[in-house]
């Protein structure tokens, strides 16, 4: 049986913070968005609790008549509970050493395992095409499970909103960007 996961960045967005709201201009991204969704078939839509992540597929969800399932594992990871200076060096070494656990933050190794069993229990499901919307760390992390090539370059050059397409059969995984940074309606 073939599976197709359709993989979402959240839109632009005003900040960090879990209830952080979409910008206008994520909110007419997210409308572009939901056009170039309606070009795939989707039978289910798995998203992350923030704000941004909802807001992100909420007018494909209304469109579309499919609810949207909330998952936790799809937060954003947290690096550190501690403010850090260096932030973007340490998550750097965090995509080469997997292991590396800041206080009160989650190791790559960890949330590459959460995410990772989101995307299993989406392909032991009923559903065939899925889409599941989360944050640029934990999506690039997960693209790391797929092509070990990926690391902090390519979470640099992730856009708001980014896409990409993962296709199973049988054991075979394939993974392409669908929508990014280079196109220009988004």
């Amino acid at each position: 049986m073939e599976k197709q996961i359709i993989l979402i960045r959240h839109c632009e967005a005003e900040g960090q913070e879990p209830h952080a709201p979409l910008t206008r201009n994520g909110e007419n991204q997210s409308l572009l968005l939901s056009k170039l969704l309606s070009e795939h078939k989707v039978d289910k839509i798995i998203s992350s609790p923030f704000k941004r992540a909802i807001k992100t597929i909420e007018h494909f969800s209304n469109v579309s008549g499919i609810n949207i399932e909330i998952d936790s594992r799809l937060s954003e990871r947290i690096l550190s509970s501690s403010p850090l200076t260096n932030w973007q060096e340490l998550l750097e070494h965090s995509f080469i050493d997997l292991d590396l656990k800041l206080e009160g933050g989650e190791s790559s190794r960890e949330a590459m395992k959460r995410i990772g069993a989101v995307i299993d229990e989406a392909l032991a499901s009923d559903s065939e095409h899925i889409l599941v919307v989360t944050h640029g760390n934990l999506l690039s992390l997960l693209l790391k499970t797929y092509d070990n090539n990926i690391g902090y370059g390519k979470w640099k050059g992730l856009s708001n909103p980014d896409v990409y397409q993962l296709q199973y059969k049988e054991a075979n995984v394939r993974l392409k960007r669908i929508w990014g940074k280079n196109n220009d309606e988004l």
